[in-house]
């Protein structure tokens, strides 16, 4: 079979190599990808920037964001074959700490989890894959193809849920929500935000096209300019920056309503940025606000973005797919194109999903 593999470390090594199927193990499922949606997770990898293969392997299988059909399901496993599925990507450590042992492994204290396609365990970017009935999140049919978005979807269910029990603390109900970045995790933090009745906010540079189009359709409200003209008039008290551009990241802390919540999902490429800390120290101080960080999801979280993709409007979640390249062309994936929101990698059996 074919796979996306890379060795972590040398950008010239990534490539379509033949590997054997795998063997099923113990309670796993066999699978056949249909979609692999690719991130700038997939990318830092490819480059060099991140990226570690299993233990005593030179190769990683990339792709994290999957969309696959059951080929085969062991008794007891509650999928059966032809089911749609997605792959939960963390596994707990192998002597869990104690939010893995309880299954929360996406706020591990250690650090010895391991991701499929990430960090120390091949991913699902091959024409076949075994994953594990217990990490295998089952998909709507009626989803089809957008099921390759609860990976990310899973990121935002966390995310809303910790906003939800830090606003619990509060005495006012937060109503007003600021989405920093029109990207794919941007626009599906803006769903869900607009399925919870907030009045949505969303902040990009992009002056027409796409994006703003699929923020009014939210029945959200598309913005430009400066993180602190907005605030100034919206006074957001719920922020979700999703960009992980430093100056954002400073703004969305220090400009918002009192008492505010600030969730940060996007992972910063500029280290360093000379700000006045104290003031941003006294904003968070006086206006009781809370920041904090989010990354990946547990099965729980899954399960919530599932289910936020099935209320979703299909004809919605279909235009955040923007690109779809073959499974020969995939590197064509890796490029970030001006009009990208989402570009998934199209394997062979999805031609078969009809039949």
């Amino acid at each position: 079979m074919r796979a996306i593999t890379v060795v972590p470390g040398d950008p010239s090594s990534a490539g379509l190599s033949e590997l054997a199927e795998p063997q099923a193990g113990p309670g796993d499922l066999l699978v056949e990808p249909l979609l692999l949606g690719i991130c700038g997770t997939d990318r830092e990898i490819v480059n060099a920037g991140h990226g570690e293969a299993p233990e005593g392997e030179e190769r990683l299988v990339l792709g994290h964001e999957l969309l696959a059909r059951v080929r085969t399901a062991p008794d007891g496993s509650g999928a059966r074959e032809g089911d749609l599925v997605a792959g939960i990507v963390r596994r707990p450590d192998p002597e869990p700490c104690a939010c893995c042992a309880r299954g929360e492994w996406d706020m591990c204290r250690n650090g010895r989890y391991t991701e499929r396609g990430i960090k120390g365990r091949h991913g699902f970017g091959a024409e076949v894959v075994a994953l594990e009935s217990d990490f295998a999140i089952r998909v709507d049919p009626e989803l089809g193809d957008l099921g390759v978005l609860t990976e990310p979807a899973s990121i935002l269910a966390k995310a809303w849920e910790q906003i939800e029990r830090i606003g619990g603390r509060a005495c006012s109900e937060h109503r007003r929500a600021l989405i920093t970045g029109a990207g794919p995790i941007g626009l599906l933090a803006a769903l869900m935000g607009a399925q919870r009745g907030l009045e949505v906010h969303v902040l990009d540079r992009d002056e027409e096209g796409i994006k703003p189009e699929l923020v009014r359709d939210l029945g959200a409200a598309y913005q430009t300019g400066s993180v602190a003209e907005l605030a100034e008039r919206t006074e957001p008290d719920i922020v979700v920056e999703c960009t992980g551009v430093a100056q954002l990241v400073i703004d969305a802390m220090q400009h918002n309503a009192p008492g505010a919540v600030v969730c940060l999902t996007g992972v910063a490429a500029q280290r360093t940025l000379s700000i006045d800390v104290g003031a941003l120290n006294n904003e968070v101080v006086l206006e009781n606000d809370v920041v904090f960080g989010s990354v990946n999801a547990n099965a729980r979280h899954f399960e919530q973005a599932a289910e936020a993709l099935r209320k979703a409007d299909r004809a919605w979640l279909g235009r955040l797919i923007t690109r779809r390249v073959p499974l020969e062309s995939w590197r064509d994936a890796l490029d970030k194109r001006e009009e990208d929101i989402k570009t998934v990698v199209e394997f062979p059996a999805s031609a078969r999903r009809d039949g």
